[in-house]
């Protein structure tokens, strides 16, 4: 999707262009990429680090394993399925579902868990944006792609609250119609929502390795 984005904008071959990825599906992670080189990822040695996810905890304090296992009894094979299989939304909103569809109707039926949990989830993907534009030293274009990025404009426009700062600004209407740049025209940075296309890039990416064997 980072490519897309380049192109979209004409800086395919503009190794100073600064962007950030934000895959948000059920799975989720987020990316700081310069000149088409990823710098930063939110994911670490498993998919367990980083955004809060479908059942997935993300960031937590390591010590929260220690105490599971001391204090509560847990096996250390317990505590990795408790964080990687039943954390996440499906842990905080409480609802037995971890299908960001279930959780919007049940946040607006009034579900306080669920509100909760949107309320981290989207202030986890704010905060990587800003840690992201600082690691990149200034920033160009956000990307919102897979199943939650690209079809709940909520999420997005949750994410981009209150970061004008940064030279984010969506336009409400481009937003809610789901077109490929939602930002406002006056606004410093570029916002987009373009589909990911996972099995091109490894297409592609294997072609390049068996081309240059």
């Amino acid at each position: 999707m980072s490519l897309a984005a380049a192109r979209l904008l004409g800086r395919e071959d503009d190794e100073h262009f600064r962007l950030i990825t934000c895959h948000l599906g059920n799975g989720c992670s987020m990316a700081a990429v310069r000149g088409g080189r990823s710098v930063d990822t939110s994911l670490g040695l498993t998919p367990l680090e980083g955004l809060v996810m479908g059942t997935r905890s993300g960031d937590i304090d390591p010590a929260i394993t220690f105490h599971l296992i001391r204090e509560k009894g847990m096996t250390s094979d317990a505590v990795d399925a408790l964080l990687n299989q039943h954390s996440g939304l499906l842990g905080m909103a409480g609802i037995g579902s971890s299908d960001m569809r279930d959780i919007l109707v049940a946040s607006d039926d009034g579900n306080e868990q669920a509100q909760t949990a949107l309320l981290v989830y989207v202030y986890r993907i704010k905060k990587y944006i800003g840690a992201y534009a600082a690691a990149l030293e200034g920033l160009d274009a956000v990307v919102f792609t897979a199943g939650v990025g690209e079809n709940v404009p909520r999420i997005r426009a949750g994410a981009c609250e209150g970061l004008h700062q940064f030279g984010i600004k969506l336009d409400r209407r481009r937003n809610e119609a789901g077109e490929r740049i939602i930002s406002a025209d006056d606004s410093p940075v570029t916002v987009m929502v373009i589909p990911t296309d996972e099995e091109r890039m490894i297409a592609r990416d294997t072609l390049g390795v068996v081309s240059a064997g």
